[in-house]
């Protein structure tokens, strides 16, 4: 890693202007390095509020090179704590399990607080710097919306729709701990109980129930059927779609590359006659024209075809040379 020195400082005299305008919209979470794009794949150097954090996927990072990333990165701030996650293990999973920290910080985005851990149970940052291009359209598009927050994880989406003005946000994630989170979030920003909800649920029985749609389960001979929440028949105003690239339960699979109309079809039915759904796709191997005729014809079979579409593409920490983005999102007017 002997060229990381000057690798960095382009990266950051690169993000001179965006940095500027970020602080002025009171955001201090922020991707430093992007290291895939950057000259170092492997290596990401994040910002969270008072917190700097730095994360290796391919391989270890010296002691001596965390120095030299923590020296270079007080010239945008003076980090209260530099975090380190050696993630080059099978699957991404960090090294420390064991040495979690419990520090408590908070970190601004648009104006919005959320909480920050550098380490804790989960594996990834409990905000998704890449997501803030969406967190941004939810603020512009919410006000007097009801929103469905799918997939929520610690409800960053769901905390926009209610400061954007959302009158009901629904969070639907399967990890009590994400969602714990999300109420911490929703604390954070003064938001009414009232307002905001939290639902503990599989994303298919959850999401077929508000689509009107029947929830049918995988049950071995001999086996009872699982329960689930039961959920009242809803379409939301705006939904908000952000599954993760493969997950299975008894009630359904989650496969972005080979079968994305399995989660979009019930969060379509979910979506008011002239609401808008936003959906994402964050397999980088996945094309973009590809994916959106998938989208295309999956909304035309249920009879919800896409009237104006608008792509959304991640900010410019998050560069890509050839503007092929990883995440890719798009805002579907049905």
């Amino acid at each position: 890693m002997s060229d990381l020195k000057q690798l960095l400082a382009t990266a950051l005299d690169n993000r001179s202007e965006l940095l500027s305008s970020l602080h002025n919209e009171n955001t201090d979470c922020y991707r430093l390095f992007h290291g895939t794009n950057e000259g170092m794949p492997g290596l990401t150097v994040d910002r969270y509020g008072p917190q700097l954090l730095i994360q290796s996927f391919h391989e270890p990072v010296s002691d001596v090179n965390l120095a030299e990333i923590e020296q270079q990165c007080t010239a945008i701030f003076s980090p209260e704590e530099v975090v380190y996650n050696d993630r080059s293990a099978k699957n991404s999973r960090r090294s420390d399990d064991s040495r979690l920290l419990r520090a408590e910080h908070v970190g601004r985005e648009l104006g919005i607080n959320y909480r920050v851990r550098g380490k804790h149970e989960g594996q990834d940052p409990l905000l998704f710097l890449d997501m803030r291009a969406g967190r941004r359209k939810i603020l512009e598009l919410a006000e007097g919306k009801s929103v469905l927050n799918l997939f929520s994880y610690t409800c960053g989406v769901g905390v926009c729709a209610a400061k954007g003005g959302a009158t009901e946000v629904v969070n639907v994630d399967f990890s009590t701990r994400n969602l714990d989170v999300g109420r911490e979030n929703a604390e954070l920003n003064a938001i009414d109980d009232a307002r905001i909800e939290f639902v503990q649920s599989d994303f298919f029985t959850a999401a077929k129930q508000y689509a009107g749609i029947p929830v049918k389960q995988r049950v071995r001979r001999g086996q009872k059927p699982r329960p689930f929440p039961r959920i009242d028949e809803q379409q939301f105003d705006l939904v908000f779609l952000d599954p993760p690239r493969w997950a299975k339960s008894h009630f359904g699979t989650v496969d972005l590359i080979r079968d994305y109309p399995s989660v979009l079809k019930p969060s379509l039915l979910a979506t008011q006659e002239g609401g808008t759904l936003i959906c994402t796709n964050n397999v980088a191997k996945v094309d973009m024209d590809e994916w959106l005729g998938v989208v295309r014809r999956c909304a035309d079979k249920a009879g919800r075809p896409v009237r104006d579409y608008e792509v959304i593409t991640p900010e410019a920490d998050f560069p890509s040379p050839d503007g092929q983005f990883p995440l890719k999102i798009v805002v579907l007017h049905v």
